[in-house]
């Protein structure tokens, strides 16, 4: 759901004229740059694509324009593996050395303040522990089965079976010291 800015430019995040119509067709505006043309449309926040621009009023009944689309969940990179319904089984259940699984959705702010604390416990605690990634919103059934009832949840699993749980944006020093009990050093 992309929007593409007709006769607008983007300004501080409020819609304003363009100065020529002809040329502001042809251009997508990227929110929060301050240049407004020739730019292309990347990963993050951004304005979606239509003719027309939605206009909704705030709080104090201003005028505010444009929507924002977020598409963080396209870049979900890291060091943790991505796992799935499909691949639960063969990734946590079949798995020899305790698995560590962040239960996470890609419109929630703290999921994504402990991403780069996951990311780091599967660097430093590589060949001990697999470290994987579950998005609630594309495999509700595993997360029903296991009660995720608030996100980011962190699981860890021996051999399919849960072990330990820990929910919400907590500590590196949390999660390592949970994950500690069940490595054999």
């Amino acid at each position: 759901m992309a929007m593409l800015l007709d006769a607008s430019v983007v300004t501080a995040g409020y819609l304003a004229p363009a100065a020529s119509s002809s040329a502001a067709t042809s251009s997508r505006c990227v929110v929060g740059l301050g240049v407004t043309r020739g730019l292309p449309v990347c990963r993050g926040l951004r304005l979606g694509a239509s003719s027309r621009v939605a206009v909704s009023r705030d709080v104090r009944g201003q005028r505010r324009g444009g929507s924002i689309v977020c598409e963080a969940q396209e870049t979900v990179t890291g060091v943790a593996g991505v796992v799935n319904e499909s691949t639960w089984k063969s990734l946590v259940g079949e798995c020899d050395v305790p698995v560590l699984v962040d239960f996470w959705a890609p419109w929630c702010g703290p999921c994504r303040m402990i991403a780069p604390i996951i990311d780091q416990i599967a660097k430093d605690y590589a060949g001990k522990v697999r470290c994987l990634k579950l998005n609630t919103d594309e495999s509700p059934n595993i997360a029903t089965e296991f009660g995720i009832r608030s996100i980011p949840t962190v699981m860890v699993f021996m051999k399919g079976e849960k072990k330990d749980t820990v929910i919400g944006a907590v500590p590196m020093q949390t999660l390592t010291a949970t994950l500690d009990k069940y490595i054999a050093w």
